[in-house]
């Protein structure tokens, strides 16, 4: 019998091969004259996503066991050398990947939203800090949810209640989140033209009367705890459990797709090795809406 991994594994690799047909300029470019790859890109987006829901932070280990139990959907498996360079060129296409996948779910027309951001740890030794190819974009930043500092980057995104990802940004460990956040609202305007009242909930750290300027001009309602000295602010009886929702998607992340296990050591590598695990996470809650199940954001049916 087909086990749920396969199953979302088959349905993707339908879902992204028919949306690169129908836009083939998504796909990495490539010479019209050439050898083709064995490996399609839509295979590459499933086996990428298969690596992140099933715990491999190792590309090695991921492509020996894949070889040993994953035959039955793949004629053809690459080497490490050429999965790796195959991913770091796929960023574009994983990124139009989940939006497609995010907006074939019902939880896409949620009319709230939630903001935050998570740390995404790339090193800890001095040596490591002072040899990376990421110096000048990872830096030492302070995450006073766990009370700890680190070297690295930002994940900030935005979700729906249900904890599907619908915006995101990969930062410096010290990048203004306000900033970040109308960034990810500039970038992709469509993303908020067509929903006049959308409500944003966030920490006390998104605040200002010019960023709060800005999203009342988006045409988004923005809900935050009030700051040290200020007066009560409308919805604050949601934030506590908000705040729960939101520590829940951020220990998906990283309880379940190792999301400061990535062993990224570039920008590119660290970039797609991140996408990688959002879209993992999209890709489980498209298929658990598809397919009618109680909880849109487990991945526990995927995970073994």
């Amino acid at each position: 019998m087909t086990n749920n991994l396969d199953t979302l594994a088959t349905a993707l690799y339908v879902k992204t091969d028919e949306l690169l047909k129908a836009a083939p300029y998504l796909a990495p470019w490539r010479p019209k004259v050439g050898i083709a790859p064995k490996l399609s890109d839509a295979e590459l987006v499933t086996l990428a996503v298969m690596q992140a829901l099933l715990g491999f932070t190792s590309e090695a280990r991921w492509l020996r066991y894949a070889r040993s139990h994953l035959r039955h959907l793949f004629g053809y498996l690459p080497g490490q050398s050429g999965w790796n360079k195959r991913l770091r060129e796929a960023t574009g296409m994983i990124t139009a990947v989940m939006r497609a996948l995010a907006a074939d779910t019902t939880l896409w027309t949620d009319d709230v939203w939630v903001v935050d951001s998570t740390p995404v740890e790339c090193g800890r030794s001095t040596q490591t800090v002072r040899r990376s190819d990421l110096a000048g974009w990872a830096e030492y930043g302070y995450c006073a949810s766990h009370s700890r500092y680190f070297w690295g980057l930002r994940l900030h995104l935005v979700c729906t209640l249900g904890g599907l990802p619908v915006g995101l940004a990969l930062t410096g460990a010290k990048a203004d989140e306000r900033q970040t956040l109308l960034g990810i609202f500039a970038a992709d305007p469509a993303l908020v033209a067509d929903r006049p009242g959308q409500t944003v909930i966030a920490d006390k750290n998104y605040y200002g009367r010019d960023f709060e300027g800005a999203l009342a001009a988006a045409g988004l309602d923005l809900l935050r705890p009030a700051r040290k000295g200020q007066a009560e602010r409308p919805g604050a009886g949601l934030f506590k459990p908000l705040r729960q929702t939101i520590e829940s998607i951020n220990q998906t992340f990283k309880g379940h797709l190792d999301l400061e296990r990535h062993g990224g050591r570039t920008p590119a590598g660290v970039a797609v090795r991140v996408l990688q695990r959002v879209l993992a996470l999209t890709a489980a809650i498209w298929h658990n809406d598809k397919t009618g199940q109680p909880t849109l954001r487990s991945l526990t049916a995927y995970d073994h």
